[in-house]
This record gives C-alpha cells, structure tokens and sequence, in this order.
C-alpha cells in the first residue's frame, strides 16, 4: 500500500504508516468524496493463488483466516453504526480481503489537539469522561469488551461553537465478546493499562481461562485513564513491576493522586480493585459524574491530606464462576495512608505520546509528611519585664 494506490474503490491520499498501529499499516483515503482511514493488516495473510504451500498449510492458514474474519465481523454486527446513543463510537464501514490482505475502513475524524486534559475545568472533565464511559456502556450492555482500552484509542473532539470536549472511541480490531477472548497468543492489549487477569491470561497462567476476560478488563483500563485524564499521570506503582496490573497482582497497592477528592479515591480504587467482579459497573460509574466538583483537583494543606475513602461505590454482582481469579467475595477497599518515614514510590513515566505529569507532591517524593498526632503544642509568650515596684 502505497500514496495513489487504489485499493478497492479507496484511493490512498497520504502516506501509509505504522505510527501507533501494532501489526497494522494506515493511511488515509478517499472514496466517492468522502474522507476514510484506510488499515491494513500485516497478519494474518490468506493463502495465495497459484502458492506452493501444501494442502496442510494452506488448511491451516485458511482455519486462522476465516476465525480472523468471524471475530471482526461478529464485532461489526453487534456494532451498528446506527445504535442508539452510539454517536461517539468509530465504528468500521468496511472490511474486506483483497488478494492475501485484509483491510478495514472508518470513517475520518477530525479532532482537535487537547495536550493536557487535567487542565481542564472539573465540569469539562466529566463531561469528557462521561462521554467516553456512555460508550463503554453501549459496548458492556452488548456484552462486547473493547479490548485496547487506552488514550491513544480515544479522540477528543471539540465542534466549532461547543464548550465542551468529547471522546470518541475507536479501534475495535481487538475487541471480543466478554468470556469469549481470542487465544493466549492472539489476545491483543497494552500492558501498561491492562487488566491484571488479562496480564496473567497471556503470561500462560493456568488459574485464568477465557471465561475470566470480562468487561471488567475494561473498567480496570478505565480506572488508570481517570487518574491519567485528571491529574497529567498513572497511579504510582514501584519500579519492580512492569505496569500497575502487574504491581496489583503482586499485592501492591497503586499510589493514587492525593490532590484528587476523597470520592475520586474511593471510585479509582475499586475500579483497579484485583477481583473483576468486584470493579464497578459503568452506570455506577456514571452516577458518581453526575456531580462534576468530583472530578476536581484539591490542594490540601500540609498534613490534612486525607485517605481515600474506605467506602467505594458497591459493586454490582458480574456473571461468572466462584473460580474468578483475585477472589469472589466482596472486600472494602483498605487505603492506608503513609505518615512514617517509608518512602511512597513515585508515579511512573507515561507513555512518550502523553502529557507530562504534574509535578510530584512531597508525598509523591516520600518525603515525611508533617506528623498531626502524638505531639503537644509548646508555646511560649514573652510578657517582658512587668515586675511591679513599691
């Protein structure tokens, strides 16, 4: 696929790369006046007319190919275009093989550049948070998990005259229905916002089967994003683990942001919670947006930062098995707040194409905050000489 190719009826109008694109090249193109993103798949590749390959070979690539194609058009079935409230979903138009080669067509969306969302005001951010759980939502009720959840994967647009940014969704190639996933090998996902059973399903881990990988993978994805679009960073996690799931399924706690507010806390720590069926859904999700002073920073004074709350919203009951790996009772989160001398590991490093983080907190530097308990107050008051004389 090159500049002026035509593909299909699809005229290729730019350069093809493969820029954020995992196994894909794309580009754009144009086809009866209408503006498309073009992607081609460099796997899995059908057998071509005339190979030499042998009938074995061409059996098995043809198996791969056609359980290729039946995941990404079961997807585009149960995603319509045309579903209510499905708005902010790219969803794809087209998707075809030509020769060996499979690709897949969207529509164009011009977005706008939106480099540090925690800048926003706390209304814009729900209202942009909002936008992208009312997607998520359309996706779970469907029973459909998209997979890849992450910023890249989600464009913010802002039309001309609106006030307010939304998020729409895309990139649904590595999306399944929930239970359902593809196989430990073809999974696809980013480490560094997936769930921690999704970690331990493609790290060969026997405890976790298929029917573990929910909707829920999503939530957890979620919960990392919340953090990120709010405070310019990921939950801190130490630097022996890989990504936060990987640190969750250690038994670590991730290091939230003090400045959010207490209900935020409580809401980011179930969603990030080990046990799936113990992450909220998303019309809980939703209720808590309803009141945008939650999506607000607060800059606390020294020593009257408070923990998270203890109380996070209840967790409505997901299907599936007593064998859920994490655990399948109900647990409360526990938020212990550091006021030693033990330093808190410091937020990791986003990802190159993500904003650069707020600068860190004393907390966040494990600096010792002020102790407010098991001390006197000591004043002394110079009255001066007042001895009295005869």
């Amino acid at each position: 696929m090159k500049q002026g190719d035509e593909i299909a009826e699809y005229r290729v109008v730019s350069e093809p790369t493969n820029a954020n694109g995992g196994k894909c090249m794309w580009a754009f193109a144009e086809k009866d006046g209408h503006q498309y993103f073009l992607k081609r798949f460099l796997e899995p590749k059908r057998p071509r007319e005339g190979s030499t390959a042998s009938a074995a070979s061409r059996r098995i690539r043809l198996e791969v190919c056609q359980e290729f194609e039946d995941r990404h058009r079961g997807i585009m079935k149960r995603l319509r275009p045309d579903a209510r409230g499905g708005g902010n979903l790219v969803l794809a138009t087209d998707f075809f093989h030509e020769g060996s080669t499979y690709y897949k067509v969207t529509e164009r969306i011009d977005t706008s550049s939106l480099e540090k969302p925690q800048a926003l005001e706390p209304r814009q951010k729900a209202v942009l948070l909002k936008t992208l759980a009312l997607s998520l939502q359309l996706l779970h009720d469907i029973d459909v998990v998209h997979g890849d959840l992450k910023p890249l994967n989600v464009l913010v647009q802002k039309r001309e005259g609106v006030t307010f940014y939304s998020a729409k969704l895309i990139d649904f190639d590595d999306s399944y229905v929930s239970g359902r996933p593809p196989g430990r090998q073809e999974v696809a996902g980013d480490s560094l916002y997936g769930a921690p059973e999704w970690r331990r399903y493609v790290q060969e881990d026997k405890a976790v089967q298929p029917e573990h990988l929910t909707t829920a993978v999503d939530v957890f994805a979620l919960g990392l994003m919340t953090h990120y679009y709010l405070t310019g960073a990921l939950p801190g996690y130490s630097d022996r683990y890989g990504s936060p799931a990987d640190a969750v399924n250690a038994g670590e706690s991730l290091v939230l942001d003090p400045r959010l507010t207490d209900s935020m806390q409580g809401l980011v720590r179930a969603m990030t919670t080990p046990a799936p069926r113990n992450r909220p859904r998303m019309a809980t999700y939703l209720k808590a947006l309803k009141d945008p002073q939650v999506c607000a920073l607060v800059h606390r004074r020294p020593g009257t930062a408070k923990p998270a709350s203890t109380e996070p919203p209840a967790p409505e009951p997901r299907s599936g098995g007593s064998g859920e790996p994490g655990g399948t009772a109900t647990r409360t989160s526990r938020v212990r707040a550091n006021l030693g001398r033990g330093k808190v590991p410091a937020p990791t490093t986003p990802p190159a194409s993500s904003p650069p983080p707020s600068p860190p907190t004393a907390e966040a530097k494990g600096e010792t905050p002020t102790p407010t308990a098991g001390r006197t107050s000591r004043v002394r008051i110079n009255l001066g000489d007042r001895r009295r004389t005869s």
